[in-house]
């Protein structure tokens, strides 16, 4: 059972990182090969919006995208991280979420069957976000909302996350039903 954390914070130890960390942690003491992808460590450029994708061999952008999402078309269980930047998800993650048109225009649906989603907002935003990623979801997953883990809460301050108890323990418990569920099927 393998579960892959697609990140898209710029900061590689910030709030939203460190939850990652936890409910990977959770899930691999349970038996899970996990990775964690932070999408500001590599090369995805964003979507040239051409319109016709359906009729190409292969994406015209030779980035990290490509072999990003190979993995993630190919894993058990998908992880959907983001803090909240201007009031939704930060250009990585829309240039990540942007660029999984191509595989939608060919009508290939990634193959997860649990999927966890992870927003941390300094004050507001994190609705708008939530609804960015169920959206998402909706159109590259064939998982239900029942499927479907939530963890979500406020950092103001880098290192905030770690302090707050209730946060931390929902995102190992993510990562612990996420491996449970994936075990059982």
């Amino acid at each position: 059972m393998k579960i892959l954390a697609i990140v898209g914070s710029p900061r590689l130890k910030g709030n939203t990182s460190f939850l990652v960390d936890q409910a990977l942690d959770e899930a691999a003491r349970l038996g899970a090969e996990t990775e964690k992808i932070v999408i500001s460590q590599h090369e995805v450029s964003p979507c040239l919006g051409h319109e016709n994708c359906a009729s190409l061999e292969s994406c015209t952008q030779k980035d990290d995208a490509g072999w990003i999402m190979e993995k993630f078309y190919e894993v058990d269980g998908v992880i959907l991280a983001c803090p909240v930047y201007y009031l939704n998800v930060t250009a990585q993650m829309k240039a990540f979420l942007d660029r999984n048109y191509f595989p939608y225009k060919k009508n290939l649906r990634a193959k997860a069957r649990s999927v966890g989603i992870i927003v941390v907002a300094e004050q507001m935003g994190i609705e708008d976000t939530l609804y960015t990623l169920h959206q998402f979801v909706d159109w590259i997953f064939f998982v239900g909302r029942g499927r479907r883990l939530v963890v979500s809460g406020y950092a103001d301050r880098p290192g905030d996350a770690q302090k707050d108890a209730k946060l931390v323990t929902e995102a190992r418990e993510l990562g612990r039903k996420m491996a449970e569920s994936l075990k059982r099927e």
